[in-house]
């Protein structure tokens, strides 16, 4: 949109400016290196770069995400790699589960806990996820999370919080008494890493997860949009871009 008082210019303007976003429609890219979940998680097992970090993207909290969709935590424990707790060593932040960790603090420190977490707000993907292992440490008192434990669950170690919290700091994790630069990978719920997560990866992939902020767009179930519509119809001939104007309203 442009405005103005003359006519020829406002035009000009506007057409130049749509040609300018159409004409680079094929520039537009992710800020970071992204790939499916199943390619991440093979990546991520085969390197020999550690940590190497994931986001869960499609869940991020603090870009709108519910934060407690289980999806990416049911796949990795799913997966035989981490059944046994010599396999590679894996830090999931988090999920929120406020039953879960009622029964971790009364379990206590090294007690065993079996309930589930998450999917209270978003089940769309996968339901409350089922998490059997043993409580390795319980914090109190963050002003977002309020109580955090830490589950683990084979080699993975599942962060479980009252409310939902991001995780973006070392000490987010230290605190826990969690090691993240000695772990072999680090999963959070993240869109790009936060600086201080990107200064300690030995390498990083954005995973395209679902969830209410997930950023592949292209195959989003649409409804209502008008086809055809860049980039779901990337073939579509040169649309109009001629100016439309509308006259203002004089006061």
């Amino acid at each position: 949109m442009v405005t103005g008082d003359d006519k020829e210019k406002v035009t000009h303007t506007a057409e130049s400016l749509a040609h300018r976003f159409w004409d680079a429609r094929g520039q537009f890219a992710f800020v970071a290196p992204t790939a499916p979940w199943p390619v991440c998680l093979d990546s991520a097992l085969r390197s020999s770069k550690h940590p190497f970090f994931i986001s869960d993207m499609g869940d991020n909290p603090t870009a709108g995400g519910a934060g407690d969709v289980t999806w990416t935590l049911t796949q990795i424990l799913n997966n035989a790699s981490f059944r046994a707790s010599s396999g590679p060593s894996l830090i999931y932040a988090s999920i929120p589960g406020p039953e879960l960790v009622d029964k971790a603090v009364a379990a206590g420190v090294g007690g065993k806990v079996d309930g589930y977490a998450g999917a209270k707000v978003d089940a769309r993907f996968a339901p409350p996820v089922h998490i059997a292992g043993t409580v390795e440490s319980i914090v109190d008192g963050d002003k977002d999370a309020e109580v955090e434990v830490v589950v683990r669950v084979g080699s993975v170690h599942v962060i479980v919080t009252r409310k939902r919290k991001p995780y973006h700091h070392e000490s987010d994790f230290t605190r826990l008494g969690l090691r993240p630069r000695n772990s072999d990978i680090v999963v959070v719920k993240i869109g790009y890493l936060e600086p201080e997560l990107y200064a300690m990866r030995a390498d990083w992939l954005m995973a395209l997860t679902p969830g209410g902020v997930d950023q592949d767009i292209e195959h989003l179930p649409y409804k209502r949009i008008q086809r055809p519509m860049f980039p779901m119809d990337k073939d579509m001939k040169d649309p109009d871009l001629s100016a439309r104007l509308i006259p203002g309203v004089q006061p």
